[in-house]
C-alpha cells in the first residue's frame, strides 16, 4: 500500500552520496516520497526520479539554537501540509529540530545518527544544550539507528534515548559496490597515500600534513593526495604551503573519487571520530589498504594488521609508525591486504545491506506493526 514517506536532509550532496539508492527503492515500492533539504540546482535529481522536493534554508554549521526555531517552523508547516505516515531524518539539525516538530505533530520519525558532530567532540560550552534538545527529539521515536555501537552507547549514557526504545546498527550508509568496483593495487614503486573528506581539524588533516612532511623526508618514493572540500578556512593557505613546498597534491572537492582511490595504495583518514568512515569502506571496495584511527566509527572499517592499520587519536607519531608499516610491506602482501579489504566491504558494507535494514522498518512502522 503507498505510504507518505517524508525525508529531511540538511544538503543535496549528503542524499545523493548516501541514499539515493534507498530513496530510489521506496519510489520503485511506490511509496509517495517528499524531501525536505536547502535549495539547490541538483535538487531536480530527485524530482526527476519522481521525489516531491520541498525546498527550506538550513544553516549546516550554525549552532545557535534561537536562530533554528525558524527551522522546527518550517518542518512544522510542512508535516502539516504532507500528513506524511513516517519521516526519516539524518544529521543532527534534522534530526533535532525535525524530531521536535514529528513530536508536535504526533508523526512516526525514524531518526538516522550519522555521528556525534563537533559539539561532542569538541566539549563546547553548547554540548548541555544540545543534549537536551536531542532528549526532547527522540522521546518516542519509533526507530534510532546508529552506525556504530559506540554512538548507541554514547546516546544511552546521556539518556538521549532509553535502553527499551527500538535502535539498530547498521554499517554506515554502506557502499554501492557496483560504482565502487574492486581494481587490484598497482605495482609501481611509488606509494601513494590519500586522505578524502571534508578539510577540517576533526578529520585529522593536521596529523596527516605533519605526517607527510616527516615522511617526505626520509623515502624517496612517496606522494601525498588532499581531497575534499575545504570546510575551515584556516586550512586554505595551509594546504598552498603545503602544495608549495611539494610535500602533498592538494586535488579539492571532486566527483570522481572511485578513480582517485583507484589511483591511490592506502586510503588515510586519521579522524577524531566517525559516524562509520564512509570513504574508508569505499576504499575497501576499491581494494586499499586503509590507515585510521582507534576510534568510534574508524575502527568499526579495519581489522589491524589484516585489512589496514590502526594508530591512535591526535598522534603524529603513531600515525607516522601505521603509515611505515604499510611503506615497508612487500608489494604482495599489500596486494593481499587490499584484497582482504574487499573481501570485508562485501561481507559487511554493502549498501543493500542497509536498504533492506530500512525498508523493514519502514514496513514495520507504516503498518502498525511497531
Amino acid at each position: 500500500m503507498q505510504k507518505r514517506v517524508l525525508i529531511l536532509s540538511n544538503h543535496f550532496i549528503t542524499l545523493y552520496n548516501f541514499r539515493k539508492e534507498l530513496i530510489k527503492k521506496l519510489v520503485e515500492d511506490r511509496h509517495e516520497v517528499f524531501i525536505s533539504m536547502p535549495k539547490s540546482k541538483e535538487n531536480n535529481f530527485f524530482s526527476n526520479m519522481g521525489c516531491k522536493i520541498i525546498e527550506i534554508p538550513v544553516d549546516r554549521r550554525g549552532i545557535n539554537p534561537i536562530k533554528d526555531i525558524g527551522l522546527i517552523l518550517n518542518y512544522i508547516k510542512i508535516m502539516k501540509k504532507v500528513k506524511p505516515d513516517v519521516v526519516l531524518t539524518y544529521t543532527i539539525k534534522p534530526n533535532i529540530y525535525g524530531g521536535i516538530a514529528s513530536r508536535m505533530c504526533r508523526n512516526k520519525v525514524i531518526h538516522t545518527v550519522t555521528g556525534l558532530g563537533t559539539v561532542y567532540i569538541q566539549d563546547m560550552w553548547l554540548k548541555n544544550i544540545v543534549v537536551l534538545l536531542n532528549r526532547i527529539a527522540f522521546k518516542g521515536a519509533s526507530k534510532v539507528f546508529f552506525l556504530n555501537e559506540d554512538n548507541e552507547s554514547f546516546y544511552k549514557q546521556l539518556k538521549i534515548i532509553s535502553r527499551k526504545q527500538d535502535t539498530s546498527i547498521v554499517p554506515g550508509s554502506g557502499v554501492n559496490l557496483e560504482e565502487f568496483k574492486y581494481i587490484e593495487l598497482p605495482t609501481s614503486k611509488k606509494i601513494i597515500f590519500t586522505f578524502v573528506g571534508r578539510v577540517l581539524k576533526d578529520k585529522g588533516i593536521e596529523e596527516f600534513l605533519l605526517a607527510a612532511k616527516e615522511l617526505k623526508n626520509n623515502y624517496d618514493n612517496l606522494e601525498f593526495q588532499v581531497v575534499g572540500f575545504v570546510e575551515e578556512s584556516k586550512y586554505i593557505q595551509l594546504l598552498k604551503d603545503y602544495q608549495n613546498q611539494g610535500i602533498i597534491r592538494y586535488l579539492g572537492k571532486r566527483n570522481d573519487i572511485p578513480q582517485i582511490i583507484a589511483g591511490s595504495s592506502c586510503i588515510v583518514l586519521p579522524s577524531y571520530g566517525e559516524g562509520r568512515g564512509t570513504v574508508l569502506q569505499e576504499g575497501a571496495a576499491v581494494g586499499r589498504p586503509l590507515i585510521t584511527c582507534d576510534t568510534y566509527g574508524c575502527k568499526d572499517n579495519v581489522e589491524d594488521g589484516y585489512n589496514g592499520y590502526l594508530c591512535k587519536v591526535v598522534d603524529v607519531d603513531s600515525l607516522v609508525a601505521a603509515m611505515e608499516k604499510f611503506i615497508k610491506l612487500p608489494n604482495e602482501e599489500k596486494v593481499m591486504m587490499g584484497k582482504k579489504s574487499r573481501e570485508k566491504a562485501e561481507k559487511e558494507f554493502d549498501r543493500n545491506i542497509v536498504i533492506k535494514s530500512y525498508i523493514e522498518a519502514i514496513e514495520k512502522i507504516v503498518n502498525g506493526g511497531e
